[in-house]
């Protein structure tokens, strides 16, 4: 039997965008189907219906818990192959691209999945006082307590700002700063009482938990997001068959940026400049946009998932 930090359970499968994912893949019998982003299944799940038996999906996850999920789902499929890849999507894809893999659908949903919000002993969640982690995989270092516990003032406080966009990053680190020359910081509800005592009262009660932007900044820089998503882009881009599709669901703005910029220039084409009488850079677009902007969860959606409030999914085919 599985231990209960290990066990599905409904709440886990609860996919952002399930019904605009499947209609701008398009996944059809016989594909093949990669998710890079496993988390609990619920996407995977369903693009699994759509290979109606054929095909192929492979799932790609850095985090070493999700397994159990994928072994349910596999033991439930009937005719498509199914295979589990574990590691940091960004590594795994451009493996798979280098050894001339392809694949005719590719999603990337960023972020969390609940289940590692959910499971406090994994330190994601400001909403209950946990161990200070915040990895994906556990193997990983350094920690978020490590960071916490190490770094100066100003890194702490660039991180803050630069990947939480937190208005009082430098208040926050110096507050971290003199916190822990009292005692270590390695646990979420140490961290939360910091923050809260580093900014003004009004901003206490502004919207959404005062930590939020703290605790996003620390697990991006802990799993190195960013970093993954700007080298997983060119390798799913790679790994497409021409009319393959990519898919890529973003949670904060910093993310999201990266996607449009990314499917923008490869969908571009010409650069020449607008003067010239013909186009003299011979470049030709790479990518045909399959969402002019981002598509964001129904009201209906957001009323059942609050999670999926800040989703934003981006889709392009290549050509």
């Amino acid at each position: 039997m599985l231990p209960n930090v290990l066990r599905p359970n409904a709440a886990d499968h609860v996919p952002v965008l399930a019904d605009e994912v499947r209609e701008l893949l398009a996944v059809r019998p016989g594909e093949s189907v990669v998710d890079a982003t496993f988390g609990a299944g619920g996407h995977s799940r369903l693009l699994l219906e759509d290979l109606g038996g054929r095909g192929k999906l492979t799932a790609i996850d850095r985090d070493p818990s999700v397994r159990p999920y994928f072994d349910r789902l596999k033991a439930s499929a009937r005719g498509a192959q199914l295979r589990f890849l574990r590691g940091d999507y960004a590594v795994v894809l451009s493996q798979l691209a280098a050894n001339d893999v392809k694949a005719d659908a590719v999603l990337l949903d960023l972020g969390l999945s609940s289940m590692q919000v959910d499971r406090h002993e994994r330190g994601f969640s400001y909403a209950a006082d946990a161990p200070l982690d915040m990895r994906m995989d556990p193997s990983d270092e350094p920690s978020a307590a490590d960071i916490v516990g190490t770094w100066g003032e100003r890194e702490l406080a660039d991180v803050f700002r630069r990947y939480g966009e937190e208005r009082y990053a430098r208040q926050i680190a110096r507050g971290i700063v003199r916190r822990r020359e009292q005692e270590p910081i390695e646990r979420t509800g140490q961290l939360v009482d910091v923050v809260r005592a580093s900014i003004p009262a009004p901003a206490r009660f502004g919207e959404g938990h005062p930590a939020k932007r703290v605790f996003q900044a620390l697990r991006i820089e802990v799993n190195h997001e960013l970093e993954s998503l700007a080298a997983g882009l060119p390798a799913a881009f790679e790994m497409l068959r021409p009319g393959g599709r990519l898919a890529v669901i973003s949670f904060h703005s910093l993310e999201d940026r990266i996607v449009k910029r990314f499917l923008r220039e490869r969908a571009r084409g010409c650069t020449c400049p607008p003067d010239f009488p013909v186009c003299v850079c011979g470049k030709e677009p790479e990518l045909r946009l399959l969402t002019t902007k981002a598509v964001r969860p129904s009201r209906s959606e957001t009323d059942l998932n609050p999670r999926a409030a800040s989703a934003r999914l981006r889709a392009a085919v290549k050509v």
